[in-house]
């Protein structure tokens, strides 16, 4: 079992490998990661890890943007999410590389990562400045008939897309998918207009195949929905929401 310690960022959404993830960094605990992070020489990976943060379980706010100044917030680097921060986190999440790490003069920081590796989460530090997982890799295992079921998946996120785009009253831009099958499999669970648990169910599958059959169900399923109720409210698959910290 390869294992690894890194910084934990736990979010209210779920990152995906190969996915972008843009974020505005104004809490002190994610300042000091990042602050941590850039220590890392130019050509270092400056690596953390993404945890989805379970429905229900932050028990404190955190600032959504810029701070309420008048607000008198939780501190400390496991602020809001009780006094074992590991039961307020999904187990399976995704590191993090952050390819540019820009601070602003006020000390907050933007931040544009990428999604790499699955990891699941073995134990949280809540010692220091920010929080620290040791975390497992997980493999990405093809399973059997990942091919078929990703040329299945791609013409039914397509049909997908269509009928999203209609409902909307407008187009999507049109964008070339690919055929690698993981790469499919990601790419469709983050696309996708899912709650977090669907998506984290679609994250922690334990082979290609089996998250690509999930997907095909849950397609057709929203797919069948939205024929239906053509003005039900979506949002857009072109673009990854900035995610507040």
């Amino acid at each position: 079992m390869t294992t690894v310690r890194l910084p934990l960022f736990p979010l209210n959404q779920v990152l995906f490998p190969g996915l972008v993830l843009p974020l505005n960094i104004f809490e002190e605990r994610y300042r000091a990661m990042m602050r941590e992070l850039l220590k890392a020489g130019e050509d270092e990976p400056r690596r953390f890890a993404v945890v989805a943060i379970r429905d229900g379980r932050e028990v404190a706010p955190t600032a959504p943007g810029l701070p309420d100044q008048t607000a008198l917030p939780e501190r400390g680097p496991a602020a809001g999410f009780g006094a074992d921060p590991i039961q307020a986190f999904h187990r399976v999440g995704c590191v993090a590389d952050a390819a540019a790490i820009r601070e602003r003069e006020d000390g907050s920081f933007e931040v544009m990562s990428t999604g790499t590796t699955r990891v699941r989460l073995l134990s949280v530090d809540a010692s220091g400045p920010f929080l620290v997982a040791e975390l497992e890799e997980l493999p990405e295992d093809a399973g059997e008939g990942a091919g078929a079921l990703a040329e299945g998946v791609l013409r039914a996120f397509r049909t997908y897309q269509k009928r999203l785009a209609g409902a909307r009253e407008r187009s999507l831009a049109g964008t070339e998918l690919p055929d690698e099958p993981s790469v499919v499999s990601y790419l469709v669970a983050a696309a996708a207009v899912l709650d977090i648990p669907a998506k984290q169910r679609l994250l922690q599958a334990p082979d290609t195949a089996t998250r690509l059959a999930e997907e095909l169900k849950l397609l057709r399923a929203e797919t069948a929905v939205i024929r239906h109720l053509p003005s039900l409210p979506a949002v857009d698959l072109t673009r990854t929401p900035t995610s507040p910290n």
